[in-house]
């Protein structure tokens, strides 16, 4: 596999522009090495009654955001936006899919067909942002 020079940023990390994006190793490890075991399997999970695109990725469950976006958030809040505030706020890092991970997802219709990119977090994280998106109504 081919792998561009410049690792994927994890966003909500502060950094001046002239500054290249920085990764944990072991999540950009974990995002080049993409194979069986390493986060490119892709299954359906349940979150509350609905099937969700997810990967696990060292023992972590990785949920799809513009799936449970759309899903769960998107009559909640005024728009992705938001969420990404709302993220911030509650120090999430949503991570960079790789290629491999997109495909799955656009294979699964998880995301349009169109898409290149795409986040995923963590289930925990999830559930995190969607209880603070019901309670601030």
């Amino acid at each position: 596999m081919a792998v561009s020079a410049t690792p994927p940023a994890i966003s909500g990390a502060p950094r001046r522009p002239t500054e290249p994006p920085v990764l944990a190793r072991e999540v950009f490890d974990t995002l080049v090495n993409s194979g069986a075991g390493t986060g490119s399997q892709c299954e359906m999970v349940e979150i509350h009654g609905a099937k969700v695109a997810s990967f696990r990725v060292r023992g972590r469950e990785l949920v799809c955001l513009p799936q449970v976006f759309e899903l769960f958030l998107k009559h909640l809040v005024g728009g992705l936006h938001t969420v990404y505030t709302k993220l911030k706020r509650l120090d999430i890092c949503p991570v960079v899919c790789t290629v491999e991970q997109v495909r799955a997802l656009r294979g699964l219709g998880a995301i349009q067909p169109g898409v290149n990119r795409c986040k995923l977090i963590a289930r925990e994280d999830f559930e995190a942002l969607y209880s603070d998106c019901t309670s601030a109504r």
